[in-house]
Formats: C-alpha cells, sequence, structure tokens
C-alpha cells in the first residue's frame, strides 16, 4: 500500500516555531510528528510514502537521508511552486508514479484511526475517493460532510458559518484516493481537493465517506500542539509507543532537570536544562532549551535552544522562539509570540 503525506504547508499558525522547523517535524514527546504519523499508517499495511513537499523541503531530507522513516520507504517530491492539496496530490503521486489505490493524509494530524477499516470500506462502496469523517462540536472551523445512509456524501461545505452545519461530520484529513480520480485534478497550477475536487466528485456520485470516533486531532495551533502532547502524557494517544513518561511528564535521557524542580503533565526534550524550583505545568521544551532557576512555566511552548532568565513567570499561552532570551523576572501571559525570521 502506498500513501502520499501532505507536508508542504508554511505552519503559520505555528509561529515562530516554524519558521526554522516544518510543523511536522516538530515532535510529540521527543518523537518528530512524520515518524508517529508514518509508524501508525505502517501498521495498517502502508509500505511506501511520498512526502509532498513544498516549505523547508531540506529538514526532511536532511534527516531521513536513507529514505525511510518508521519502517516506510519515503520518496521526496518537492514542489517547485504552492500547489494548494488536490494540486500537490495529484504532483506527488505522478511523480512517485502512484497506479493502485493509495492513501492522502494531512501530515499535521495525529490519529488512532482505524485505516484498515476505511479501505474496506471504500473498496465495498466503488467510491472513486472515501473520506474520513470525524464528529465534532463545533464543526465551523473545517469541511463538514452530510451523507447518505449508505455513504455516499450529498455535499462538502467548506467552513459553514456557526450554527448552520448540516452535520457535526468534518473531514478528517485522511482519503483513500482511486487513480483515476487524479483526472479529475488540472495537471498545472493550484487545486484545492477541499473546494474543488471534492465537491465535483460528490456532484458525480464518486465520493464517499465513513465516520470514526477514534482519537483525531488537528495540532496546527499552539494551544492543539500542546494538547497533542499532554494526550500523549495521559496515554489518549496511541499512534506511537512512547516510552520513558514518568509521573505524567518526560524528560529526554540527555536532558538535565534539578530535583528541586516540578514537572506537571510537561515535556523536556533532549539536552534541555531545567534550574531549581522550576515548576513546568503543561508545556513543552524543545531541544536544548533552558530554564533557569524559580521560573514558572504553564501551557506554553519554549523552542530550541532559548533561554527563560531566572524567575520569570510564563504563560498561558507563550511560544518562545528557537534561541530567543526571555529576561529574567519577565510576567508574560496571553497569546504571546516571541522570535522572528
Amino acid at each position: 500500500m502506498q500513501a502520499v503525506i501532505l507536508v508542504g504547508g508554511k505552519g503559520t499558525r505555528l509561529r515562530p516555531l516554524t519558521y526554522e522547523t516544518p510543523k511536522q517535524m516538530l515532535p510529540l514527546v521527543g518523537v518528530p510528528m512524520i515518524e508517529c504519523v508514518l509508524e501508525s499508517l505502517a501498521r495498517h499495511g502502508v509500505t511506501d510514502a511520498v512526502l509532498s513537499l513544498g516549505y523547508l523541503p531540506d529538514r526532511f531530507t536532511e534527516a531521513y537521508p536513507s529514505n525511510l522513516i518508521a519502517g516506510v520507504n519515503v520518496t521526496y517530491a518537492v514542489e517547485q511552486e504552492p500547489l494548494d492539496t488536490a494540486g500537490a496530490i495529484r504532483f506527488a503521486a505522478s511523480f512517485a508514479g502512484v497506479d493502485e489505490t493509495f492513501l492522502v493524509v494531512n501530515g499535521d494530524v495525529v490519529t488512532d484511526l482505524d485505516v484498515t477499516r476505511l479501505l474496506n470500506f471504500h473498496s465495498d462502496s466503488g467510491a472513486e475517493v472515501t473520506i474520513a469523517l470525524h464528529p465534532v462540536e463545533d464543526p465551523s472551523h473545517f469541511g463538514v460532510v452530510p451523507t447518505a445512509d449508505d455513504g455516499r456524501v450529498l455535499a462538502f461545505v467548506e467552513k459553514p458559518p456557526p450554527g448552520e452545519a448540516p452535520t457535526n461530520l468534518i473531514n478528517a484529513g485522511t482519503y483513500v484516493f482511486e487513480p483515476r480520480a487524479l483526472d479529475r485534478i488540472a495537471s498545472s497550477g493550484p487545486v484545492s481537493v477541499e473546494r474543488v475536487t471534492f465537491p465535483a466528485l460528490a456532484a458525480a456520485n464518486a465520493l464517499y465517506a465513513l465516520s470514526d470516533d477514534s482519537y483525531w486531532l488537528d495540532t496546527g495551533t499552539p494551544q492543539l500542539y500542546l494538547q497533542a502532547n499532554v494526550d500523549v502524557l495521559k496515554g489518549r494517544n496511541h499512534q506511537h509507543d512512547f516510552n520513558g513518561v514518568l509521573d505524567g511528564s518526560w524528560r529526554s535521557p540527555s536532558a538535565m532537570v534539578d530535583t528541586s524542580a516540578t514537572l506537571r503533565n510537561s515535556v523536556v526534550d533532549r539536552e534541555c536544562v531545567v534550574g531549581a524550583d522550576v515548576i513546568l505545568e503543561d508545556s513543552v521544551l524543545l531541544p536544548g532549551a533552558v530554564v533557569q532557576s524559580g521560573c514558572e512555566i504553564r501551557s506554553s511552548i519554549i523552542g530550541p535552544e532559548a533561554v527563560i532568565g531566572t524567575s520569570s513567570i510564563l504563560g498561558p499561552t507563550c511560544v518562545v522562539g528557537a534561541k530567543e532570551h526571555v529576561a529574567s523576572d519577565s510576567r508574560l501571559s496571553g497569546d504571546v509570540r516571541l522570535g522572528g525570521v
């Protein structure tokens, strides 16, 4: 089984973390998200994947020069211009010579979706494309997908106004494609799968969907990225076999954490330093971050090699970029973003 992984976005909502790192390379409890995604797909028979790259492609190729990620053989398809979602799917599939039924996955979604069940449903329905659906409380931020009793998609409503959605089932970002569906996508220029391709397939009665209430999270904002990490610590996400979670937190073996520090639902990645009397709560320290003594960090993300000065109080929800230095005795809260290009 082959898969196309969409990883070309700039991750603007996660800036400043994504100025230097593509969002799919940000770690979940020390493991890059792209590894978690591919490990999960491998459990359902995916042996080969093509990464549709656009933004900072070298970060992927340098991290995985052997073209192997989590046991899956990968091909790198680098867009020369932004092609949007459908254009990226066609480009990547064509680049890799995909000629059989294949999966398409948004690389910034973490989920325990039963992909095998989705594949079987797709095969039985005879659809050109099948979409995985997920129920949410507020569907106004997503593509909403009403279906007939047999799963045939009746419409594809992208981000309806609050209170006007015909269902709470949303596009969960995992699709099964037949190669012939690629012919519906223009061969050049940007094309949106949500706004162009899916509505056209629905009009042709060739688009089906299946709901699944498994774990699902879009990690595209700082709050959701933090939630994804905390969910791992609490055992809610089984996408990867995470090791070393102790007392509700995780620290890399190479991190140095003072014995007087208090960690609650927090991640301390490799080569981080946490000083005396520090309190970390619902927070993530990325590799090489330093939190000096007496600090309190809550619901915040501290970027690689950033330094938080003595007795500072951060959060919620602060995002400190790579190599930024927060002065001692700082008081920061709200949607604070520190760091730039």
